[in-house]
């Protein structure tokens, strides 16, 4: 009986006292292969819609925010001007995205048509069977660590984006 147990006794003690795990090659390239693979699969179920999935994130957040200048709507997605400019560019053309006056002459404001939302709609459901389907491959307890990883990476990267520019304006 002592003898069934001393193995896992030596694992859990191996562990303990094992190194700290470095990183094995390049992290962007890693990340940039399973945002990739990744990718495929939502693309390939979100895309029987007639979406992107670039293309339903900005229907989706349009839903979330409502009405929302352009500055505003490429802040919230960390994405330049000039990309959110070509990527609604598509969606004006279909009739899902209107873009209006804003508040004064010069500004803007985007929002969602109808025919957004219930594209947005088409493309929420297939979006849905994409998460199901990687959550189901991957497991949803490695998916959630996933998220959290990422957020937290996030968080961190963007506080030492804050201190990167405060410390370039004295």
């Amino acid at each position: 009986m002592l003898h069934a147990t001393a193995p896992a006794t030596a694992t859990a003690t191996a562990t303990a006292t094992a190194p700290a795990a470095s990183p094995r090659g390049c992290t962007n390239l890693k990340l940039r292969q399973l945002n990739r693979r990744i990718s495929r699969d939502y693309d390939a179920i979100v895309g029987t819609t007639g979406l992107k999935t670039t293309q339903y994130s900005l229907l989706s957040m349009l839903v979330a925010l409502g009405p929302v200048r352009p500055t505003d709507l490429a802040t919230q997605m960390q994405l330049e001007a000039s990309t959110l400019t070509r990527n609604l560019q598509p969606l004006v053309a279909q009739g899902w995205v209107a873009l209006g006056p804003g508040e004064d002459a010069r500004s803007r404001l985007v929002s969602l048509t109808e025919a957004g939302r219930a594209k947005r709609s088409e493309g929420q459901r297939a979006w849905k069977q994409a998460q199901l389907s990687l959550n189901e491959r991957l497991g949803e307890e490695r998916v959630a660590r996933l998220h959290d990883l990422i957020d937290e990476c996030t968080a961190l990267l963007r506080g030492n984006e804050t201190e990167s520019q405060d410390e370039s304006n004295p």
